[in-house]
């Protein structure tokens, strides 16, 4: 079994983490939260008093972070690169922009160690369950190398590519796909409030009808909650669809639905609701036209 590096112990990385340790892995946490750490070591895991410190000898280093610039601060300000292993794995499961990822991809290789782009998708519920969705970019050895520790991480193992950057590219397609269908969801319930319509009975109309859609039932429920629970924040959509546009813009693809969606949830953040679930969206539809 590998002695992995673990940094950032969030609502999904605990639970990643927590999976490694359970498969016999030697697993070094780092975050910056103490409250966390206590999580991990409370559940077989090692907790380390920095990046460099988690990472120091280890076989492989997971990278749950927010984004590209926390991976870039723990892999070459706090000193986690240098302290691996030689030829050791550095995973990327954070969402990033593809040109990022490349990037980061390249100055690992450059230290003679080996790159993995594997974002993930599937929520704190698939994290936990060990089930998430891994789209990895990597050359074919190095896949395999990386193959045992994201196989405990997630059940739907996807090699995308080749190279650094297409995992990500894979990921940000992903949340152009989930925040436009969310956007969409609000749109139509909103509409249907509006109409003075039963909500709930529309879920349960559009949920078993060729309108359905996996984003109608999961987030459609919480759009009709006063204070759902918090699965997954408006401002995260505000990011990743920001990706998701300087993707098209690099590419030249014009994303029209994409740049709409971004524009709603950019709305709710400004309204205050960056932090909520990102179900919250809707309160951007009842702000621009409150219900009779």
């Amino acid at each position: 079994m590998a002695t992995i590096a673990f940094a950032g112990l969030g609502a999904m990385g605990r639970p990643m983490a927590a999976n490694l340790v359970k498969a016999g892995h030697a697993v070094r946490g780092t975050d910056i939260n103490p409250a966390a750490l206590d999580w991990l070591k409370a559940r077989g895991g090692e907790v380390a008093s920095s990046a460099r410190a988690a990472a120091e000898g280890a076989d492989a280093l997971v990278l749950m972070v927010v984004n590209a610039d926390q991976a870039e601060t723990v892999l070459f300000e706090a000193g986690a690169l240098d302290a691996l292993a030689p030829n050791a794995l550095v995973i990327l499961c954070a969402t990033c922009a593809p040109a990022r990822a490349a990037a980061i991809g390249a100055k690992v290789e450059a230290s003679q160690r080996r790159f993995v782009d594997a974002p993930v998708s599937g929520g704190v519920v698939g994290a936990e369950a060990g089930s998430l969705t891994i789209m990895a970019g990597a050359p074919e050895a190095t896949f395999a190398a990386a193959e045992p520790i994201l196989r405990v991480m997630g059940s739907r193992l996807y090699h995308v590519g080749g190279k650094a950057g297409d995992g990500a590219m894979v990921k940000t397609i992903n949340q152009l796909l989930c925040g436009v269908h969310i956007a969409a969801a609000a749109e139509a319930l909103a509409l249907g409030e509006r109409a003075g319509l039963d909500t709930e009975l529309l879920l349960d109309i559009y949920g078993s009808s060729a309108a359905g859609s996996w984003m109608l039932g999961n987030r459609g429920p919480r759009m009709l909650m006063d204070d759902p629970p918090v699965t997954s924040a408006v401002d995260i959509f505000v990011k990743d669809l920001g990706i998701v546009l300087d993707a098209g813009h690099g590419t030249k693809a014009p994303l029209f639905l994409a740049a709409a969606a971004h524009q709603l949830f950019l709305a709710a953040s400004g309204m205050g609701l960056g932090k909520a679930d990102d179900s919250k969206v809707i309160e951007a539809y009842r702000a621009l036209a409150p219900k009779a």
